[in-house]
């Protein structure tokens, strides 16, 4: 659904379209089936509730994962650490398995991907209702589908009868649409159930599937485990395979998702979702791991080439935020000499910069030859042909983890800060 979700007028349809769709195979149908002419003729008693309360529960779960809220992160008279991520759209710390919405505007705990026909990120608020809807959605297309079966078949049973003695022209034809219409929507909507119970089992969303590739990918367009890099502020970082480090067991992964243990409740349609936490910790700030890896928080994986060109962006503006913070508090004509100081060394760094560009990459292939490994992390797709951008992430804040600014920093320093819901 590449590039749906980007014509505002088409995505503002879409909500009435499944609801469109869903009346269509749910009533019209059963006014099909009502057709005296059509064997094995109406429905039963029992059928029609059977089928109906199915209808119920599918118009509920697929209400549910439009209105409810994906989450959001609140900070709250807080002096934040930010270590790792920073979020440069939202100004704030980006907690693990984040990623910013470029339809919801914020960070997004655990966002799988924005939905377009919700109109809403599946995401750790969102998912249980999502894969209800799913289920009950797929569980009605089998019973419609059998039903359509009997019909049909029916036909075939009697294809030898007078034509005056069979359904009346209006029957058949509208048995037929409607029989194309559930057989498009049911292989659709098993293809996506599927994948969303295979991400459920492995705790695993669409997004970080993705990541995954793009991992293995450099892990073997680079020929070897580990390589010694620079980041964009000089620090050096090893870049290694890592191990996806959120499938804690597929029973603690389904009942993490679902936000409960007990079984029963996870596919009850009134059944609610988890929450994430006000206190900054615990539920959607931090994630249990299965221990892997040598330490916690490597995931996402360093990028090598992510790397590589904010070395060649930023490479003459590296900061030092240790110098800064102690500028912060110099006489003006001090802080112009650690000015002059720093310009100093961005020449030196300059004539690093040029020479390096001169030289063979860190994946042992020239620079210029335009080559695969020119990919930056924009243009990078994954087997099926999708960027981070198809699944709703705002490429823009994933393209670069922000440093955290200065200004942040200082109120650090002076311990006092206070953010508020945007």
């Amino acid at each position: 659904m590449a590039g749906f979700s980007d014509a505002p007028f088409i995505a503002s349809l879409a909500v009435p379209a499944v609801c469109l769709l869903t009346a269509f195979l749910s009533y019209f149908s059963q006014l099909v089936f009502n057709q005296a002419t059509l064997d094995p003729g109406p429905l039963s008693y029992n059928e029609t509730v059977v089928f109906n309360t199915l209808l119920l529960c599918l118009w509920y779960t697929y209400f549910k994962a439009v209105t409810v809220d994906p989450g959001r992160y609140i900070f709250e008279d807080l002096v934040i650490e930010a270590d790792k991520r920073w979020c440069k759209k939202c100004q704030a710390p980006k907690p693990p398995r984040a990623h910013h919405c470029r339809h919801c505007n914020r960070c997004i705990p655990k966002m799988d991907h924005h939905c377009p026909w919700t109109s809403n990120c599946v995401s750790m608020t969102t998912f249980p209702h999502f894969l209800r809807f799913l289920l009950y959605a797929n569980v009605s297309l089998w019973m419609l589908s059998y039903f359509i079966w009997q019909r049909c078949y029916a036909l075939w049973e009697t294809r030898h009868m007078p034509a005056h003695l069979g359904p009346t022209l209006f029957a058949l034809v509208s048995l037929f649409m409607t029989a194309i219409v559930c057989l498009v929507t049911t292989m659709a909507l098993g293809i996506m159930l599927i994948s969303t119970v295979h991400g459920w089992v492995l705790n695993k969303t669409t997004i970080e599937g993705w990541e995954l590739d793009r991992h293995e990918a450099n892990i073997g367009r680079g020929g070897q485990d580990w390589w010694d890099m620079t980041g964009p502020d000089g620090e050096k970082i090893q870049f290694e395979k890592v191990e996806f480090p959120y499938d804690v067991g597929f029973f603690a992964n389904m009942a993490q998702a679902m936000g409960t243990s007990n079984v029963l409740l996870w596919f009850f349609p009134l059944a609610g979702n988890p929450r994430i936490s006000k206190t900054g910790t615990g539920t959607g700030w931090t994630w249990e791991e299965n221990g892997f890896n040598r330490q916690e928080g490597m995931w996402p994986p360093v990028d090598p080439e992510k790397l590589r060109n904010a070395r060649r962006e930023w490479g003459l503006s590296r900061r030092n935020f240790d110098e800064e913070l102690q500028d912060a508090g110099l006489s003006p004509q001090e802080q112009m000499e650690a000015f002059k100081r720093r310009q100093d060394e961005d020449l030196r760094r300059r004539n690093v910069l040029m020479a390096e560009l001169e030289e063979v990459d860190d994946y042992g292939s020239d620079r210029g030859n335009g080559s695969d490994d020119e990919d930056s992390l924009r243009d990078w797709v994954n087997t099926d042909g999708e960027r981070l951008r198809d699944y709703g992430v705002d490429e823009d804040a994933e393209e670069q983890d922000e440093d955290v600014p200065i200004a942040e920093l200082l109120r650090r320093r002076k311990g006092v800060v206070s953010y508020s819901d945007a």
